[in-house]
């Protein structure tokens, strides 16, 4: 069959009652939003097509507000969802904590290797990653709602294989795929050489063409066949049906901001390092700084949005990021994370890899160093990330990554909601404290799970706050170092919900760490 070119609005007409469809995309990047408007505007006017049952690999937040996923939050056009990541869907928090879908989730990694076990045909996925974590079948098997219970369909079975337990999420066939692209050429080759990300085009397109389905590309330019060099062609013209020469107004390189293209993010400018501004000095810099101790030279490292992503511009005003090697599970490496919203972009990177290879390498343990953020922290070290405060955001890559990397650091505030938490004289002053408690008896949602950590024996693990450091040890959470200005029973003890184990060898915090000018760190070998 020949690639047969469309508007948006003759794709969303080609797509039937109960498919099943598979969105691709990263938060606002490589979104191909002219589709999904389509969709949402024919099933307004048509109500149809219905009763779809939709997968997206990462999160699909667009612009956090309209795009994306929000697209699909009407009553009746989806059967079922199931993802790794809502942080940037508000339009379906309503929908799913109102049972109007059953709804699951999976690491995002298993997700992104899924397409690659559906194209091959695959039975599905075995693999530790998610153990005693709420998507373990002996905890909540994935499911976020009671809708998802109630249904009694199983995403992830418990496996033993040679006396030791894995987790098996079984494949299945894909009817529709979206995709996007930067440029199309009149064969149907398809490029990406202009989106920040190359994240899972081609094994969802393989997916979905291997289970009989359809593939949809929207690309922001057509060009003449040939002018495509091969080594750009990320999707082959025999994987592609329909292309969709995308209106600018909902088509481009992301969906952030005021939209302008960034050449640094994928790879036709360099800009100065310099450029980039340093966070300001605050307690969430003191907690960025405190993190970056466990760093060594050479290490290979994955960053978290929020907090954690400061990191990175710490060690930039420091000097060190060309010590170390930054990546994130989009499969952007090098250069400096962008942040916010715009997580998954980096300002010149050294390479885009795609989102399932990173994920092989975070799974094997390549990860040298994680600083992951955290909502929850309990007594056991278990943290969450994933359901809290009557929101789903999910766990997104955090599940892949803070099982796989050998030193693993949740950094945040020790409290949680409106503070005054000052830095004065190189001591921490508490005006006004955090009204919510983080340190809780039990989380709510297990995202990372302390037992199965030390069961591994083999990770280092940190919970770096501003006004105190703890670690995982046989004892579960022990408290180790505690900032100076802090008063242990009045600001940290009295603000838990448990008491932890105090380490005897219990000291302050680095003052360095406390001081506005720069800490002219240099970071050692790894051992």
């Amino acid at each position: 069959m020949s690639v047969t070119f469309i508007n948006a609005a003759e794709a969303a007409d080609l797509i039937q009652d109960r498919s099943t469809v598979a969105i691709d995309g990263f938060i606002g990047f490589c979104l191909a939003d002219d589709i999904l408007t389509a969709i949402e505007k024919r099933y307004i006017r048509e109500d149809h097509p219905r009763d779809l049952s939709v997968v997206n690999v990462a999160g699909l937040g667009g612009d956090g507000q309209q795009r994306g996923i929000n697209h699909f939050a009407h009553r009746g056009l989806m059967r079922r969802f199931l993802c790794s990541n809502l942080s940037l869907a508000p339009k379906l928090y309503p929908l799913i904590m109102d049972n109007v879908f059953p709804t699951f989730m999976m690491p995002q990694g298993v997700l992104s290797h899924m397409m690659r076990a559906i194209a091959a045909h695959r039975p599905g996925i075995i693999s530790q990653v998610g153990m005693k974590t709420f998507v373990d079948p002996r905890i909540d098997g994935g499911k976020i709602n009671d809708a998802a219970k109630a249904s009694e369909e199983e995403i992830v079975q418990l496996l033993n294989l040679n006396g030791e337990e894995y987790l098996f999420y079984p494949a299945f066939p894909l009817d529709v795929a979206i995709i996007k692209g930067s440029k199309a050429d009149t064969k149907g080759n398809i490029s990406v050489e202009k989106e920040a990300l190359h994240i899972e085009q081609f094994e969802m397109a393989a997916a979905a063409k291997n289970s009989g389905g359809i593939v949809m590309v929207q690309v922001d330019e057509i060009v003449e066949h040939g002018q495509l060099h091969p080594q750009m062609v990320t999707v082959p013209s025999a994987l592609v049906d329909y292309v969709i020469l995308g209106d600018p107004e909902n088509s481009g390189q992301h969906f952030i901001g005021n939209r302008k293209p960034v050449p640094s993010w994928c790879g036709d400018e360099k800009i100065p390092f310099d450029n980039i501004e340093n966070l300001p000095f605050d307690i969430h810099k003191v907690i960025c700084r405190r993190g970056i101790l466990e760093l060594h030279a050479g290490d290979f490292i994955n960053l978290g949005i929020g907090i954690p992503m400061g990191i990175s511009e710490v060690l930039n005003e420091e000097g060190l990021i060309e010590q170390i090697s930054s990546s994130i599970e989009s499969g952007v490496t090098g250069g400096v994370p962008a942040p916010g919203i715009a997580t998954g972009a980096a300002y010149n990177p050294e390479a885009i890899l795609k989102q399932p290879d990173i994920f092989d390498f975070y799974d094997g343990g390549g990860i040298d160093f994680a600083g992951l953020g955290a909502a929850e922290i309990d007594r056991h070290g278990n943290v969450n990330v994933s359901k809290f405060a009557g929101k789903v955001t999910g766990p997104g890559g955090f599940i892949n990554i803070s099982q796989g990397a050998k030193t693993v650091c949740f950094l945040g505030t020790f409290t949680a909601g409106k503070s005054d938490i000052r830095i004065e004289d190189g001591q921490l002053r508490i005006i006004k404290d955090g009204p919510y408690i983080k340190l809780k008896n039990d989380v709510e949602h297990i995202t990372f799970s302390g037992h199965y950590s030390r069961e591994k024996g083999v990770q280092k693990v940190f919970y770096i706050t501003e006004r105190a450091v703890f670690r995982l040890t046989d004892q579960g959470l022990t408290l180790t170092e505690i900032a100076p200005g802090a008063d242990l029973d009045r600001d940290i003890l009295g603000k838990m919900e448990f008491r932890p184990a105090i380490s005897p060898d219990l000291k302050l915090m680095n003052r360095i760490l406390f001081l506005p000018e720069k800490m002219n760190l240099k970071l050692s070998e790894q051992k």
